[in-house]
């Protein structure tokens, strides 16, 4: 669920931009009370569904039943939604649903494959902050409606010390204690290690998460069975849906994806409208 005022402000500003001046094709055309329906053209999980009503309130309103939910799986052809309004407002409004209804069910789907790709339920599928800037809160959501879970929704949320912050600290460890001196306790540390040596200055300096990068599910096995228990462990950087399942009962208590957001594939829906019902 989105927040609702967080999302009037960004669909206003995503209107404000497809019809700052107006719809051209509209103009020269008659208004009249139209319905249409919004229907997938590929099998998916869909999400995105509030944005719907969101869009059409902002423009002056439409009579909407949704059909399905997010985070339903849907075959080729499912009817999501029906509308019924001004033909102004149902296609003033069309492209910016659409752009967002795609999107967010191309992620849904895609994380929904990972999960069952991966096939582990100790394991937990979280996103990353590499999102498309205005778009993370739909990105996110998105993750959660394919079954994934959302790591940091920003810099604020969480500490993750990464190359750079360990470069600037000297070492892991001094990163790790700088780190602690300067948040409160519910704010957990999070270190990225890449070598033996640095995975064990981690635990000695009591990192709250440690992240495992670009290593093979063999060697991430065994550097799991160093971690003490109160330490979570993260799998992170080249995987994707090709090889995750290699990843399974690796021990990790997540893998995070950068592709669950920065490559994926929307999900194909249309709107058509089934013609005028009568004259405004």
């Amino acid at each position: 669920m989105l927040n609702d005022f967080l999302l009037k402000q960004k669909l206003t500003a995503f209107l404000k931009e497809d019809l700052e001046f107006g719809d051209a094709s509209l103009a020269p055309l008659p208004d009249h009370v139209i319905e249409g329906m919004f229907i997938a053209k590929a099998d998916g999980i869909v999400c995105g569904l509030q944005v719907i009503s969101a869009v059409y309130d902002l423009l002056g309103g439409a009579e909407v039943e949704l059909l399905v939910s997010d985070g339903e799986k849907v075959a080729k052809k499912t009817e999501l939604a029906r509308v019924k309004g001004s033909a102004a407002v149902l296609l003033s409004g069309e492209r910016v649903i659409l752009n967002l209804l795609q999107h967010m069910s191309g992620i849904a789907t895609k994380t929904a494959q990972a999960v069952e790709l991966l096939a582990d339920p100790t394991i937990k599928i979280v996103d990353t902050r590499k999102t498309m800037p205005g778009l993370r809160m739909f990105e996110k959501a998105a993750v959660r409606a394919g079954g994934g879970f959302n790591h940091r929704m920003g810099l604020t949320h969480g500490i993750m010390l990464k190359d750079n912050h360990l470069a600037l600290a000297g070492s892991v460890g001094k990163a790790i204690d700088l780190a602690k001196q300067n948040v409160g306790p519910m704010t957990r540390v999070e270190v990225e290690v890449e070598t033996l040596s640095e995975l064990q200055e981690a635990i000695k300096h009591h990192a709250d998460v440690i992240m495992f990068d670009n290593q093979k599910p063999a060697t991430i096995k065994q550097w799991q069975k160093l971690v003490p228990a109160g330490i979570l462990t993260e799998a992170s950087g080249g995987i994707d849906l090709a090889n995750i399942a290699q990843y399974q009962g690796c021990g990790v208590d997540f893998i995070s994806l950068g592709t669950l957001t920065n490559a994926v594939e929307p999900l194909d829906i249309s709107f058509l409208v089934n013609g005028a019902i009568k004259a405004k």
